[in-house]
Order: C-alpha cells, then structure tokens, then sequence
C-alpha cells in the first residue's frame, strides 16, 4: 500500500471507528444477493485492517452487527452467522501482530460462532499491534443499560455510594473500558447517522460520511479520510484562541 502524502503520520487518530454500511446496496445495484455484499464486505475488513497496520494505527472499532439486525429476515441473520465464522482467519490477525477484542450481546450469537470468536479473542490476546474490536450484537444503549445495571447492583451492596458515579466511573464500566474514545468515526453507504453506536464514547469524535459502499471502500478511502481528520479542529468546548495558545507558548 502506498501511503498518502497528504497524511501526516506524526498525527494520525489512536483509534477510528467504523460503521460499515452498504452491503446490500452494493448487490442489489450489481443484481446480486444481499450475501454476496456481505461477503464483499469482508473483503473490505481485511483490506482495511491491513492498511491499517501499515499505517500504525492503534484501535480500530468495527460496527459488525447491531441487535438491531436480529430484526432482520431470519435468513439473512443465518448467512450473516455463517460468513462470520468462515470469515474469521487467525492468518490476518497472526502476520499482522493485531488482538482482535469483542463487544456486544454475545449470549446472543450461535453457540459455535460464539465460542470460535472468543477463542480467537484468547489466541491473539498477546498479540501487540493494533487492536481490532468486532462490535458484534451490539449497540450502545444496550452497552449503556448493562453499565447501569453494574453501578446499580454495587451501589446496592454498598461497594460504592452514589457520590462515587462519576463520567470516569461509567466510562470504566462500558465495554468499550480498555481504549480510548474514537477521535475519528468513518460511516460508509451515504447514511449520515450513528444508527446506536458508540453514543457515549462519540462526544468529540469527529464524523466522516462518505457515499462508497464498504465493499468498495479501500485503504485509499481510508487515507482519504484520515487527511480530512488532520484538517479539523479539535476544541473540546474551547476557542480556537485557546487551542492554538500551546503552540504559540511552545514556540
């Protein structure tokens, strides 16, 4: 993969997360089945997540599978189950030093696909490199209610009062506990919403929509939209006076 110059590789996010959408566009306008985009896609992840080592990235965060899909046709749902657990090649993850980690209503998932991923999540814990999380059966205000839920049941027992809820607290208890906040959230398939994902964790992420659809989308895309990344302004609530004042100090 050749590598952009209009990327600065000093400042690159430490974690993008990514809404995959199109899939089944992408067939239907191609005259193929749904599952065919679906297979498709996965082409894209392992395209992606390999650009993603090259370039140094930290954490990646893929939106799989909401629980909202579970609403989908029955049939669907099953081919989705079964390209997951063909899909998931230790190769990818092994060459490239990445951990893969797991978020989302697992109890959910088949048995056999279950038990597959997180034996995958065992296998490349020692794995060094980006960190690449299947958001699977997953959607935030699920994550949320199972924070609450937590803080709930210690604060019944006594293991902490409610003087102890703090941001930091909740943020330790979501299952997104052991990364950082994206700093930059990529949707694909020209929809410009979060669709439940990652609404607490996206307070200052910056958003970028684009119109390709995942299969489509190539490190290029992903170069692409990581120098429009580097052109924002992060303020966190101040002015640009503010943001600018430690440069003009350091210099």
């Amino acid at each position: 993969m050749e590598i952009s110059q209009d990327i600065d590789l000093t400042r690159l996010p430490d974690h993008i997360a990514i809404i995959m959408d199109g899939n089944g566009r992408w067939a239907k306008a191609r005259g193929l089945n749904r599952s065919m985009g679906h297979q498709e896609g996965v082409e894209a992840v392992k395209r992606i997540t390999e650009a993603s080592t090259k370039l140094g990235l930290k954490y990646l965060t893929l939106y799989t599978f909401s629980t909202e899909n579970w609403n989908r046709p029955a049939e669907e749902v099953a081919a989705l189950m079964s390209l997951i657990l063909t899909s998931l090649e230790e190769e990818l993850f092994m060459k490239n030093n990445v951990r893969m980690r797991l978020i989302g209503d697992i109890k959910r998932l088949p048995e056999i696909v279950r038990e597959s991923i997180l034996a995958l999540e065992q296998r490349t814990a020692t794995n060094t490199g980006l960190v690449l999380t299947i958001a699977l059966s997953y959607s935030s205000r699920w994550e949320i209610t199972e924070a609450v839920k937590a803080i709930a049941a210690d604060t019944a027992a006594g293991i902490i009062t409610t003087a102890d809820i703090t941001e930091e607290l909740i943020t330790k208890r979501l299952a997104t506990h052991y990364m950082p906040d994206p700093d930059l959230l990529i949707r694909t398939g020209g929809e410009v919403r979060l669709s439940n994902y990652l609404l607490w964790q996206c307070a200052y992420t910056e958003f970028y929509f684009c119109d390709t659809y995942w299969p489509d989308f190539s490190p290029q895309h992903l170069q692409e939209a990581i120098a429009w990344y580097q052109h924002r302004e992060r303020r966190y609530g101040k002015t640009s006076e503010q943001v600018e004042q430690p440069s003009r100090t350091n210099n």
